[in-house]
């Protein structure tokens, strides 16, 4: 443990998961624990009762006051710059994130992922190679399961296989990871970070603190990620789905390949892996790196390779209803991330979107419809602009509904046998479901009642 927070006064802004379970640890190890969430006990519900069981609870608009704390942990869905976070600072509280509270707390080495796309997936086929491999481990961070949690549990020899959000990036002062990777970046978030340059930004702080020993993984096709590796201080690997790299990742007829220093090294055929489609190719890529800069041996990757069966909630196959198949890709809560699945569809598809307003666009999906997308049925808070950017494009088969079960009714009543129903909303989930999972979780249950109404 690199940090004694026994007797220190805490102050905890932002309770959800990852602020739970630091109230929780920090308590444990005799801290003395303040919480303030914005919400009313109403909307926390069960939460606060047993957040108070660690630690002074404070809800709603009567907030503690700005005094000194000997360290305040935010939480990743607090911006840093609203006032009550500045008035903090200014009067010399160190303000970190839950992960850099983790990173302190354990004596463990870290696995660092992120990107705007594919980081639960990556991070979770990384985890099922070290598990494959029997090295001790912990899959954790933006994945669901907050790091803090696992840290004080660990010793040396663990590694925490942590998906990072630029949120908790923003949060960090000296966490580091062994070996971190940047998937990709596409404009996500702008509705917090206000620039591309501010979130390229946050990303690229996964690297900040590497040195000469670690290793840093970027995508050789992603043109913004590329770039970053003129600032890194560590060693930079590539992967690439289009063209061999001379230290990396690669794919060489559909087989993936990596090389390093010199010597080349076959996995599998990208028909062995259940998972599809050519987002996923990169993942793998990139995943096949990090366990291999970690010593994760190569038969324990191969065999990760061909039995990972992907994650919930991204191009997850629900069930089939007289002859429509429908498929719950929640995750994509960008426009990016839904561009990926739309591309791995292989039937004609009726695309359910619609969500939260993250100050993105949707001309670019419009434009990658072709004859794949036979209609779209928007609903949430940026169904207005799809209907608006529909006009513009000159689409027409698009439908505005106010609820999720009005746009899979929708959906299904165009569909025909052999066609596919594709949930991915490209905007986040919080206009209307407490997060991605709550809204996929809907979807799919809208879908199995279709299933049990058909038996009947």
């Amino acid at each position: 443990m690199k940090v004694d927070v026994q007797g220190k006064r805490i102050l905890i802004v932002g309770l959800a998961r990852s602020g739970a379970a630091a109230a929780k640890v920090l308590s444990d190890l005799g801290a003395f624990v303040t919480v303030y969430d914005a919400k009313t006990r109403d909307q926390l519900s069960s939460l606060a009762d047993e957040i108070e069981k660690y630690a002074v609870l404070t809800l709603g608009e009567r907030r503690p006051q700005a005094k000194p704390y000997d360290r305040v942990i935010v939480s990743p869905g607090v911006p840093l710059d609203i006032p009550y976070i500045q008035d903090l600072k200014a009067i010399g509280c160190p303000v970190i994130g839950e992960i850099e509270l983790a990173y302190r707390l354990t004596d463990g080495h870290f696995v660092g992922i992120t990107g705007t796309n594919g980081k639960t997936t990556t991070t979770a086929l990384v985890g099922a190679m070290f598990d494959a491999d029997k090295r001790p481990h912990r899959v954790v961070g933006n994945i669901g399961v907050p790091a803090v949690s696992e840290a004080c549990r660990a010793s040396d020899e663990m590694t925490f296989v942590t998906e990072l959000s630029s949120f908790q990036l923003e949060s960090i002062v000296d966490f580091k990871a062994d070996v971190a990777a940047i998937l990709n970046i596409t404009p996500d978030h702008l509705n917090r970070h206000k620039t591309m340059e501010n979130y390229i930004g946050a990303k690229a702080r996964i690297f900040e603190n590497q040195n000469e020993e670690d290793a840093l993984i970027l995508n050789w096709d992603d043109p913004v990620t590329r770039e970053l590796a003129d600032s890194a201080k560590s060693r930079v690997f590539f992967f690439s789905r289009k063209e061999p790299v001379s230290q990396g990742a690669f794919l060489n007829k559909n087989c993936l390949v990596t090389r390093i220093d010199g010597q080349e090294t076959d996995y599998c055929a990208i028909d062995d892996m259940k998972i599809f489609g050519s987002h996923n190719v990169e993942n793998a890529l990139a995943a096949i790196l990090v366990a291999r800069l970690s010593g994760v041996h190569v038969d324990a990757i191969v065999r990760a390779l061909k039995t990972f069966p992907g994650v919930e909630h991204r191009i997850e196959f629900v069930g089939e209803v007289k002859g429509v198949r429908f498929y719950n890709d929640s995750k994509a809560t960008n426009p990016d991330a839904a561009l990926k699945a739309i591309e791995a569809m292989k039937a004609v598809t009726h695309l359910i979107a619609g969500g939260m307003d993250k100050g993105n666009r949707f001309d670019d999906l419009f434009d990658a419809f072709g004859d794949k997308i036979k209609t779209v049925t928007v609903f949430g808070e940026t169904r207005d602009l799809w209907m608006q950017t529909a006009t513009e494009k000159g689409y027409t088969q698009i439908k505005r509904v106010d609820t999720l079960d009005q746009a899979v009714e929708n959906a299904f009543k165009n569909a025909l046998p052999g066609e596919a129903v594709l949930l991915s909303p490209a905007c986040a989930s919080w206009d209307m479901y407490e997060s991605y999972e709550h809204r996929g979780d809907h979807f799919k249950s809208i879908v199995n009642e279709m299933g049990h109404w058909e038996e009947k």
